[in-house]
């Protein structure tokens, strides 16, 4: 099973982080999700290769993976 990110809403793990605007597969709500770095704070650049997500910060010059991004999430 994919990594999923838990729903504010509903608190099921529903959000895709693959996607900057995705819905819950629980509740079925729209969240936006932006990932920041873990370490520096900074918005992360989206990577997409073969169909897997990663993520990139400009400021520390690293590859952040999904599950260790932290994630703003607002309703869309």
């Amino acid at each position: 099973m994919a990594y999923q990110i838990i729903c504010p809403e509903c608190g099921q793990e529903g959000l895709d982080p693959r996607r900057s605007q995705t819905d819950c597969s629980a509740c079925h709500k729209t969240f936006v999700l932006t990932p920041h770095c873990p370490q520096c704070d900074a918005e992360l650049e989206r990577v997409q290769a073969c169909g897997a997500v990663d993520f990139f910060c400009n400021h520390c010059n690293n590859l952040v993976s999904k599950r260790a991004a932290r994630y703003d999430i607002r309703p869309a």
